[in-house]
């Protein structure tokens, strides 16, 4: 049977609105095994990204439980939370959210240092070459293309060796020709590593290269749970 690595037990989010608390998640019941790729689905507004929030504890589940390689992100505290994403987690966003004052290779080699990794910006140089970037590492993002900024937030992602990789709409600024590459690199990487991936898209075809999809209406599951593509 597979190890479960992520779990979510009528995980339920809700967020403060103009006239009270409003409901983003209404008992979410999922699991993912190690090693699955995971394509989460749904129109606007159905809580797609809000649930990656919550599996990599960027959000905490007003009620219910979220448990991650057997932690309950739900009680932890948020520097708790930092500590374990740091050793565990890679997040990638449809912004890059690099930092404009730092090359490329210090942007990757900054969370390795500062999760005390040997030989920091050696790891962050092969990363870059791995994703095709060897000839930018001293360039800033504001010398980049949007494709170019991408992978460096990729190779910044994985190099830490996480367990679980988290990726909302990586594509989303990109065009289609670009985003392309970037997929195949996002799933190269994946693979290369045994990592976890769970995938917000809008993309059907590019949910079908998940191993499963999971659709979201109105902030609950309204795929079978397990069914494959």
């Amino acid at each position: 049977m597979s190890e479960t690595i992520l779990e979510l037990k009528d995980a339920r989010l809700a967020l403060d609105g103009n006239t009270g608390p409003v409901e983003i998640l209404r008992g979410i019941d999922m699991a993912v095994a190690k090693g699955e790729s995971v394509g989460l689905t749904g129109p606007s507004g159905s809580g797609k990204s809000s649930l990656l929030m919550l599996m990599g504890g960027l959000e905490q589940a007003t009620s219910g439980s979220v448990t991650a390689l057997g932690h309950d992100l739900s009680v932890m505290s948020e520097d708790a939370l930092a500590r374990f994403r740091r050793g565990n987690m890679g997040v990638v966003f449809q912004s890059f959210h690099l930092i404009p004052t730092m090359t490329a290779l210090e942007n990757v080699a900054m969370p390795l240092e500062i999760a005390g990794a040997e030989k920091p910006f050696e790891r962050a140089a092969a990363e870059l070459e791995a994703v095709g970037l060897a000839h930018r590492l001293d360039h800033y993002p504001s010398q980049m293309s949007g494709g170019e900024q991408q992978r460096v937030a990729l190779a910044r992602a994985v190099a830490p060796r996480p367990a679980i990789l988290l990726a909302d709409e990586p594509t989303g600024n990109l065009d289609s020709a670009t985003g392309e590459t970037i997929i195949e690199l996002l799933f190269g990487l994946q693979e290369k590593h045994g990592a976890t991936l769970v995938l917000v898209t809008h993309a059907p075809d590019l949910a079908a290269r998940c191993d499963r999809i999971v659709e979201l209406r109105d902030g609950v599951v309204v795929t079978p749970e397990g069914a494959p593509v």
